[in-house]
């Protein structure tokens, strides 16, 4: 209710004209909700239908995440599916009996051979402690695999027990209606997203009612500046901090030993508040700059107090990023107070412009004046100079101190005495 209250004299403070009864602000709330809630079901059905692709897109942060562990694991001469396929083929040779296994592994061409003889005896050294593990492969003989090649694949942590995701699952559900949900959930998300624009209007007319003509052409510019910060910040989370974070927690879970069993769910709520929030934390220029034009903040003050809002930048993305720690945290209020100082001169350079505009209006005004003055000096000479005036003709005539004109190109004078 107190924000409400304080929306409510927004309203009023940027259209003192227009003062309307706490009912009539409720009114035009209840049509602002209608239109936004009736824009969010429409684009959400519209992204409905391409679940499956958004469910593609959401999954590629975590095949960057899949891809980067494997490269750092393996040698450069593996390959991630033949790799795959060979501990398979191992696991399968294990379960055999001596007669059987040969037969089985010459099915194989030679290089998965290798590679399954690579396994086997990497999962044999990593069963010895470290100190044995240098004696049993220079033991192993020449017919072996090499000792370099194990070697290398130890020490990048490559395990014949473990996948190259870390065990790392993506597709699980614990409920038989999780997956529709989910799909319900990304659509919503998906729709905030294409129909922010008109998100965006119908909040700023609700905050900014009664717009004169030339207001509302600087709406539509702020309104496409707008949605793009928004697609600036949830694609800088997309391709660039995502990743990443994803990365961190999957190292992190790995050095800890860990398993990475991420459900499909919780990765999902994750990846999409992530993104938003970083598409609505761009918005903090717009947001400034109509608090710059509406005269409740200004250039001074923002300079003045650059710490205190650093520090509430701070707080504010402690409390909106999705997870608690101080990477996530980092990740989002760096840029957030990058664009407060890009806000800070914005607002000097708009303060300039209305004081050059101030200072042109009032040298045009001075001039105006002048120009005024000077006229009515000549109108005031010119009436004083003039030696004719027509009240006085007939004293003059009479007193034989005039000439009156009779026509244009004539004139009688007095007689004399």
């Amino acid at each position: 209710m107190f924000l409400l209250k304080k929306v409510f004299q927004l309203r009023d403070k940027a259209n003192p004209d227009l003062e309307k009864p706490f009912l009539d602000h409720l009114e035009d709330l209840r049509v602002m909700i209608t239109r936004i809630v009736l824009t969010l079901v429409v684009s959400m059905l519209g992204c409905f239908a391409f679940q499956d692709d958004l469910m593609a897109i959401l999954r590629k942060p975590v095949n960057e995440v899949w891809l980067t562990h494997e490269q750092g694991l393996l040698a450069d001469d593996i390959d991630a599916k033949t790799w795959e396929a060979a501990k398979r083929i191992e696991r399968a040779a294990a379960g055999l009996d001596d007669t059987l296994a040969p037969h089985f592994l010459d099915r194989f061409d030679s290089p998965t051979r290798e590679l399954v003889a690579t396994i086997r005896l990497l999962r044999a050294v990593a069963t010895l402690p470290e100190s044995q593990r240098a004696e049993f492969l220079a033991a192993a003989g020449p017919d072996s695999p090499p000792a370099a090649r194990v070697t290398t694949l130890l020490k990048n942590g490559a395990s014949p027990e473990i996948d190259l995701r870390g065990n790392l699952q993506m597709m699980s559900t614990l409920r038989p209606t999780e997956g529709f949900m989910l799909s319900m959930k990304l659509a919503f998300f998906a729709g905030i997203i294409v129909s922010f624009p008109l998100l965006l209007l119908f909040i700023l007319q609700f905050v900014l009612p009664g717009l004169h003509q030339h207001e509302k052409r600087v709406l539509w510019p702020a309104l496409a500046i707008g949605f793009g910060l928004f697609l600036l910040g949830v694609s800088f989370a997309y391709f660039l901090v995502l990743p990443r974070a994803l990365e961190f927690f999957h190292e992190w879970n790995l050095k800890l030993g860990v398993a990475n069993d991420w459900r499909i769910g919780d990765y999902i709520t994750f990846a999409t508040q992530f993104t938003l929030l970083f598409g609505l934390s761009f918005e903090l220029p717009v947001v400034v700059m109509v608090f710059v034009k509406l005269g409740l903040l200004s250039y001074e003050t923002m300079s003045r107090t650059r710490a205190y809002a650093i520090l509430a930048i701070v707080v504010i993305a402690a409390i909106i990023t999705p997870t608690p720690d101080a990477f996530t945290l980092c990740l989002m209020a760096l840029p957030m107070i990058l664009l407060y100082e890009g806000c800070i001169w914005m607002a000097w350079f708009d303060a300039r412009k209305q004081l050059r505009d101030e200072q042109n209006e009032e040298r045009a005004r001075m001039e105006r004046l002048l120009m005024a003055s000077d006229e009515t000096e000549i109108s005031e000479g010119s009436d004083r100079d003039d030696p004719w005036d027509p009240s006085a003709c007939e004293e003059g005539w009479r007193e034989g101190e005039r000439t009156c004109p009779e026509t244009e190109d004539e004139t009688k004078t007095p007689p004399q005495a």
